[in-house]
């Protein structure tokens, strides 16, 4: 006779960061994940000319990566009644990119498209495996966002040869000053099962500080209360961050370790921060104009935090 009490359920990190923000209220779930993809959400993703793959290197190092296409290159595939939609790409990873080995074989992934000009987003989770000539990623989670954080601004195709590549462990003085001015970026991390998520990140220029070569840390603003990212911090801290050059095409790509800082105090410095995520890096890839797009200005989101002076 087995007299061992049972096991108690193990808090996932969404759980316990949901609980730690204060959002743990009775009945409250949080936003609802599906595993098929509204018809709305199909013409969104059909007239997108970019979607961001986050996935795991043969290390264990999380990279993010930047696919763009003549929109069309990605579309959904319906799913059986019971069982999920897919999603297929018409593009891969350039040769030099972090992810273009595991991409060739099947692996899990966390995707998001935006659409900048509308202020629209959408997430989606899957296990990709390679077709004839992109991928195709069979879907475990569908989810949509809040505008919030995303700067407007509209894209053109262009014609152009990928530039050099360059491989690095640190940050040079330039990639320090581009990720300092910047206004966007995309995350990739993974639970402990392994299951990956990217997510959007905006703010004004500045919202991303860089403390040095390997170092920098950016604010964790009000949301969606989902915590996906800072869920997957909480089991694995291993994340991929992705900078864009809207104006040449050119993607910074990072690996490293991150930690969400919950000292109200250092939030307190930072205006609009819940709460502060510093980033360790391990590793930098930097493509010059690696993607065909061009982007407008940007038209700054309203719910950007700004300084208390307005400016």
């Amino acid at each position: 006779m087995n007299t061992h009490p049972p096991l108690a359920p193990v808090e996932s990190g969404e759980q316990l960061v949901r609980r730690r923000a204060g959002f743990d209220r009775p009945g409250y779930s949080g936003p609802t994940k599906h595993r098929r993809v509204p018809a709305v959400a199909a013409e969104f993703l059909t007239a997108q000319p970019m979607v961001l793959v986050g996935a795991a290197d043969s290390d264990g190092r999380i990279w993010a990566s930047a696919l763009a296409g003549r929109p069309g290159f990605l579309h959904t595939e319906p799913g059986p009644p019971d069982g999920p939609d897919a999603v297929t790409i018409a593009a891969r990873p350039a040769p030099q990119d972090p992810l273009a080995a595991v991409l060739g074989g099947p692996t899990q992934v966390g995707m998001i498209a935006v659409e900048p000009a509308k202020r629209r987003r959408m997430r989606m989770n899957g296990h990709a495996t390679p077709t004839g000539d992109g991928l195709r990623v069979a879907l475990d989670q569908v989810f949509s966002n809040c505008p919030k954080y995303i700067q407007a601004r509209g894209f053109d195709l262009v014609a152009q040869q990928p530039g050099p590549v360059r491989h690095t462990t640190q940050l040079t003085l330039s990639q320090q000053i581009f990720i300092n001015t910047a206004d966007t970026f995309f995350i990739a991390t993974a639970d402990r099962a392994g299951d990956l998520d990217t997510s959007h990140r905006g703010g004004l220029p500045g919202f991303v500080e860089v403390s040095g070569p390997g170092r920098l840390r950016f604010p964790d603003y009000s949301g969606n209360a989902m915590f996906a990212t800072l869920g997957n911090l909480a089991e694995n801290p291993n994340a991929g961050l992705l900078f864009i050059d809207w104006d040449t095409g050119t993607t910074l790509q990072l690996a490293g370790t991150a930690r969400t800082d919950w000292d109200p105090s250092h939030a307190a410095q930072v205006t609009g921060a819940q709460r502060l995520v510093d980033f360790t890096v391990t590793g930098v890839v930097e493509s010059v104009t690696a993607l065909p797009l061009r982007w407008t200005e940007p038209g700054y989101s309203p719910f950007n935090p700004r300084a208390d002076n307005g400016n």
